[in-house]
């Protein structure tokens, strides 16, 4: 058997609101629940299972890769929405995207703080 990510759990206060977050900003179905977790599925087999926790949440860096008909979509919502977005994960440049090896990307924060990015390349292909 090839070893293959499955999933991550992700930290937050409200893991209702947050799963919903990102499965409407990806445009994926509703988060479904497994033990004490709110899961999204992604398309490959993987899942972030958010788990409430009290005190200190380390905040977390999450990259998806998108076809460029997912990024349009995406950025809609993430537009739409009023979210404030970055070229780089450092936040240098507000309100613009990224073109790094040929294709799209751009950061934006869940209601945790937790820093999301989509790309349409993987870093290095170009």
């Amino acid at each position: 058997m090839s070893i293959q990510f499955n999933h991550t759990i992700v930290l937050c206060r409200d893991q209702a609101k947050a799963a919903a977050f990102l499965s409407q900003v990806l445009g994926l179905g509703p988060p479904g629940q497994f033990g004490p977790f709110h899961t999204v599925e992604l398309s490959n087999g993987v899942s972030l299972d958010f788990l409430n926790v009290s005190g200190e949440i380390s905040r977390e860096h999450y990259a998806f890769l998108v076809s460029e008909d997912e990024f349009d979509a995406i950025f809609r919502r993430i537009e739409e929405r009023g979210i404030e977005y970055w070229a780089d994960p450092v936040k240098s440049r507000p309100g613009t995207i990224n073109h790094n090896d040929g294709g799209r990307g751009v950061y934006f924060e869940d209601p945790e703080g937790h820093l999301l990015e989509i790309i349409t390349r993987p870093y290095g292909s170009g």
